[in-house]
């Protein structure tokens, strides 16, 4: 589960330093990767937003491959995703 606080710890976090390396360490209860925005899913929203990156949720509860979720309750994780400058 990740609450809304856990979710604002992890932003002040990423604003620091998004890299999944760095926020594994100051979080390392939870899972952490990256990708950019354009390889997300229009269907997932993102559960908050930093400078230069959006946040979402993923879950590992199968036991297998992480997937992005929008249910806070079952999240063990969040994906990094660097918005694309859409110049």
């Amino acid at each position: 589960m990740i609450t809304p606080e856990l979710l604002a710890e992890v932003g002040v976090a990423a604003v620091l330093d998004p890299a999944a390396s760095a926020l594994r360490q100051r979080f390392p209860n939870l899972h952490f990767t990256e990708c950019s925005e354009d390889d997300i899913s229009p269907r997932f929203k993102p559960s908050s937003a930093i400078a230069g990156y959006d946040l979402y949720l993923i879950s590992g509860a199968s036991g297998h491959c992480l997937e992005l979720t929008n249910d806070p309750n079952i999240a063990t994780g969040i994906l990094i995703a660097a918005k694309v400058d859409d110049e």
